[in-house]
């Protein structure tokens, strides 16, 4: 690589370049990969119901956003999604009153997504290699 002709010199940057962003793509990737499944294990820990359908339901999918090749995960309840609102911020009684929340999913999402930022700015800072 010290051997460099002048003419070939903007190939040789362009390679470089392009690994440097494969590298530090594929380890982002990865990092939040790991956070959206910690965020997932902390969600079905904290679910109200600490038995049955409801806590299992928790999953995550992977989502692409058109046009911007951008990857994320939503954390959601395959099978019991209409409730999770009601579960997590409370709701009305039918005979008056209310039912106090039970936060599980944004607290869950909060301590572990708090720190994806600084590993992100760590990822690009060390071209990808942690």
């Amino acid at each position: 690589m010290a051997n460099i002709r002048i003419d070939q010199l903007a190939n040789v940057l362009t390679s470089a370049v392009q690994a440097y962003t494969q590298d530090v793509g594929e380890a982002i990737e990865n990092k939040v990969d790991e956070v959206a499944d910690a965020v997932l294990q902390d969600t079905k820990r904290d679910s109200p119901y600490r038995t049955g359908r409801y806590r299992k339901g928790f999953a995550k999918t992977k989502r692409v956003l058109p046009g911007q090749g951008y990857k994320g995960y939503y954390i959601w309840n395959k099978k019991y999604y209409r409730l999770v609102h009601l579960q997590e911020f409370g709701h009305a009684k039918r005979g008056g009153g209310r039912v106090a929340g039970k936060p599980h999913l944004r607290p869950a999402y909060d301590r572990n997504a708090e720190k994806l930022q600084d590993d992100i700015k760590r990822i690009i800072r060390n071209g990808g290699g942690g």
